[in-house]
């Protein structure tokens, strides 16, 4: 017996020195990593403005915006490749160290079962080696000096990600630029586990989005630029909408479903907003925001924030006059200081919600506000301010009589659904999901209506009555940005450095395929007339056979994409961050009809009404079509 156990003392002593060793190679490989950017620099904060300045002296130098496109491409490689390095080195240094503790632990149990434990100085190999102490010092020191260069090394990496999404934003006036928010990560977005068992649900008024459950009312003022006592009364119908009226309307983030598909017809393809071709309007937005038009009717909705307010914006859609406005203000458990967001996602980047009864509006302190059509109040509350790290970027669908919001977080995941009517929760639903920054989308399956769902790493279906998960796939990574898309029973999620699937639903989901050439960042992928289309922030324009995967055509354009393709009258349309909208038809082979520019840059997606456009830059609203 005392054979075998010296066996296994002998097994555990080589484990252990193995370990021991691989934990010392991965400390070394840390800490030379942290040497290496801190000392080398291999990543200059100032080159892309450097650039950008240069290109505005000579626009037209497409040399320059191909070197700038490559060093973008290849710092953001750097970042994400060096997130992966440091978190996984980190994990394995505990591992290894674990490991070896482990194996001594057992070493000096098992003969002490025996009676054999030697005298200090005459223990051989790893058990002397464990008495010294200088050993000891000289190991723990090491160990904690790589996780310390481990942290300030991704510390270093982020910060030039925050530095460089600023440069889009490099022609903002001063008041568009105030809020500079560190996020995404807070995608925008929180990343999910293969689940394995059923979503909890919590359902009536007992169920806690945050701390704060009740509505608050607001004051008598809260609408500003048109008192709400002389905002015009808008005819409000009853009931819930229609598919066909939220069609007939642009409700909510890309379309009536979310899904990117418009059903607007004679949808304009020729303008120069900066020649003044085509462009019926344009207003400036008084705060800067990111969120894409909403219109009912003939009203027009958008968000903006900066440190001192969020504001509901509702424009005349046909003249381009602001008809109101009202602050989410004097909200309970809304943060006096407002949370760190970065300059491609601030305050107000969520799209607003509207079911034609009232809309609805989100911002990155966690407020949620419900108006009525003429602006006036209905509720507000404070579901917490989430924890992101790029700001929140989710955006906002109905169902029914429910506000749907996804509140995925560093934290947490959640699916909430608030009542349209009072704002108290309906039912909330923990997700096992880490922080993203997509939008849920509504699809009608043909035997139910699916709220659907993407983060890291899972594509979720739930009942949107209820919450209940219906299904789930796990096969996203990273910071998962892009929603989902979905045509004919199958469902398109993609992330940037992860892959682009096509998940078949209805009976046990499946991913039909997989590609991974090329991978959208922010945009979230189109499919229509079984074609997929994908956009990326290099550049690339790309469609797919939707039920094959098989590539059909890709694109590079100049500017990449943050916007999203709307399919509109049997075209599609993506708009650049350069404000240049391409337009091609929406069919298997490469069409190219135009390519109107905006003249500012633009990261909203286009919004269909009346034979017209709506498009929203950085610095303008715009309203384009024949007069």
């Amino acid at each position: 017996m005392n054979t075998t156990t010296n066996d296994k003392i002998k097994v555990a002593r080589w484990i252990a020195w193995i370990a021991a060793g691989f934990s010392l190679m991965v400390a070394f490989l840390l800490i030379a990593n942290f040497v290496q950017i801190h000392l080398n620099d291999p990543i200059d904060n100032k080159t892309i403005p450097a650039l950008i300045k240069r290109l505005s002296q000579d626009s037209g130098d497409e040399s320059l915006k191909a070197e700038i496109r490559a060093f973008d491409l290849m710092a953001r490689k750097a970042y994400f490749t060096s997130q992966w390095q440091l978190r996984t080195g980190s994990y394995l240094l505990l591992l290894g160290v674990i490991i070896s503790i482990l194996s001594v632990r057992y070493i000096l149990s098992a003969k002490s079962k025996l009676n054999d434990i030697d005298p200090v100085e005459k223990i051989n190999g790893l058990d002397q080696l464990v008495a010294q102490k200088w050993v000891i010092y000289v190991g723990s020191g090491l160990i904690v000096i790589a996780l310390a260069s481990g942290f300030l090394s991704y510390n270093s990496l982020k910060e030039y990600m925050v530095n460089e999404n600023l440069v889009v934003q490099e022609e903002k006036p001063a008041e568009a630029s105030t809020p500079n928010i560190q996020t995404q990560a807070e995608t925008p977005a929180d990343l999910p586990n293969s689940n394995g068992g059923a979503p909890s649900a919590t359902t009536g008024d007992n169920a806690t989005v945050a701390e704060n459950t009740a509505p608050t009312q607001a004051p008598a003022n809260s609408a500003v630029a048109v008192p709400a006592a002389s905002a015009p009364a808008v005819a409000v119908p009853a009931g819930f909408p229609t598919m066909a009226e939220l069609k007939t309307n642009y409700p909510f983030f890309r379309g009536a479903q979310g899904n990117g598909v418009a059903a607007q017809k004679n949808t304009p393809t020729d303008w120069n907003a900066a020649a003044d071709k085509n462009v019926i309007w344009k207003v400036k937005v008084p705060k800067a925001g990111f969120s894409s038009p909403i219109i009912w009717g003939t009203q027009l909705f958008v968000t903006g924030a900066d440190a001192q307010a969020r504001v509901v914006y509702c424009y005349d859609k046909n003249t381009g006059k602001l008809l109101w406005e009202a602050s989410a203000d004097n909200i309970e458990g809304s943060p006096a200081k407002m949370p760190k967001v970065t300059g491609d996602t601030g305050l107000a980047a969520p799209t607003m919600a509207t079911d034609g009864r009232a809309v609805f509006a989100i911002f990155a302190t966690g407020d949620v506000i419900a108006l009525d059509m003429s602006g006036k109040r209905l509720w507000a509350r404070n579901l917490g301010v989430p924890d992101n790290h790029y700001g929140h970027g989710s955006s906002l669908i109905v169902y029914k009589d429910k506000l749907l919001i996804q509140y995925d977080t560093n934290k947490s995941g959640k699916l909430i659904a608030l009542s349209t009517q009072t704002g108290a929760t309906a039912w909330e639903t923990v997700r096992s999901s880490k922080i993203s920054w997509s939008s849920p989308i509504l699809v009608n399956t043909g035997s139910r209506t699916e709220l659907i769902l993407t983060t890291n790493p899972n594509v979720n279906g739930y009942d949107p009555q209820t919450g209940k998960e219906l299904w789930n796939i796990a096969c996203l990574s990273g910071e998962v940005g892009p929603s989902a898309g979905y045509a004919d029973g199958m469902v398109f999620a993609a992330n940037e450095y992860a892959k682009l699937v096509g998940i078949k639903i209805g009976g046990t989901p499946e991913i039909a395929w997989e590609a991974d050439e090329f991978l959208p960042e922010v945009s979230s992928p189109l499919a229509v007339n079984g074609l997929l289309y994908v956009a990326t922030t290099y550049g690339v324009f790309a469609c797919y056979d939707a039920k094959t995967g098989t590539k059909n055509w890709s694109q590079e354009y100049g500017d990449g994409f943050y916007s999203s393709p709307i399919y509109a009258d049997g075209k599609v349309y993506i708009t650049d961050i350069a404000g240049k909208t391409h337009i091609v038809k929406a069919t298997k082979d490469y069409q190219l009809i135009g390519i109107p520019e905006l003249g500012e840059k633009a990261v909203c997606s286009p919004v269909f009404q009346d034979g017209r456009v709506y498009l929203r830059g950085i610095n303008q609203l715009y309203c384009l079509g024949t007069k």
